[in-house]
């Protein structure tokens, strides 16, 4: 009986233990770039070229201005191109399949070939009003957020069709194992094949913006007024860092081989790095 007991309490102080370790925490920042970022929305990890994309707004958010544009940084921080794509109207989410970088572009979805970083497309969406994130499946099929129209679209084959509508604040958007999970206003939904729509978790203090998977379920997800948090697979939530009134954390980028997420500060023109530890 002694042994028995033992074993439980040996099984409950180590899985106490366990969990204590899966509570995931923000490093110091690693570097922090605030030159020729011109107010970054969003930042897209790379892995075989080792690149970070970065879209640049550089104006009002919700202006066709032909200020916006792409720039690329180094997995170090140091600056590759700070004009890569150039003439783009209050550019946010950004996509990669096979060679092409998709992004959303107030009304539209813009295509770049990457090896020459030609503009190849630019499809407008009749309706659409303020396109802020966009995902794409393992066909090459794209799903692109409308913030102001609460609706999500779908983009295939060069044409593109409503998928959804009431999405609240539709904004982070992220395709995983034929599911499409949706930042929606203080929510994450987890959406299937089908269209039935799933609460995965809720209770953000502010309404989500960037969303990226870290393996197990779990998830980074960001709230623009400055807040950073934790989603575990079970639903629950914690923040990792909240800076409301001090800086923004947009749409994030992340690099799974080191475990380290790009934080785009949107008004402070600058790009951080920090590590999950």
């Amino acid at each position: 009986m002694r042994t028995k007991i033992f074993l439980i309490a040996f099984t409950i102080a180590a899985a106490a233990l366990n969990s204590g370790k899966a509570q995931i925490k923000l490093s110091a920042p690693l570097w922090e770039v605030d030159k020729n970022l011109p107010i970054p929305e969003s930042v897209l990890y790379r892995g075989d070229t080792k690149e970070l994309y970065v879209s640049l707004i550089d104006g009002a958010g919700n202006v066709k201005d032909g200020k916006g544009g792409v720039a690329i940084l180094n997995l170090d921080g140091s600056m590759k191109n700070p004009e890569w794509i150039t003439g783009l109207n209050a550019p946010k989410g950004l996509a990669i399949y096979r060679n092409t970088l998709y992004i959303a572009d107030i009304t539209a979805v813009v295509s770049v070939d990457i090896p020459s970083g030609k503009v190849k497309n630019k499809l407008e969406i009749e309706g659409a009003v303020f396109l802020n994130d966009v995902t794409v499946d393992d066909k090459g099929t794209l799903y692109v957020s409308d913030t102001r129209t609460n609706k999500i679209y779908q983009v295939k084959n060069g044409n593109y069709s409503l998928y959804l509508e009431n999405v609240t604040s539709a904004n982070g958007l992220k395709w995983i194992k034929k599911e499409l999970f949706v930042l929606a206003g203080t929510e994450l939904w987890k959406i299937d094949a089908k269209k039935q729509i799933n609460l995965f978790a809720k209770g953000f203090e502010k309404v989500g913006d960037g969303l990226e998977p870290i393996g197990n379920g779990e998830f980074i997800a960001t709230c623009w007024a400055g807040i950073i948090y934790h989603v575990k697979a079970d639903g629950t939530i914690y923040k990792l860092q909240d800076v409301q009134g001090k800086m923004n954390t947009a749409d994030l980028g992340y690099n799974p081989k080191d475990r380290i997420i790009y934080i785009p500060t949107f008004n402070q023109n600058s790009v951080i790095a920090y590590q999950l530890r």
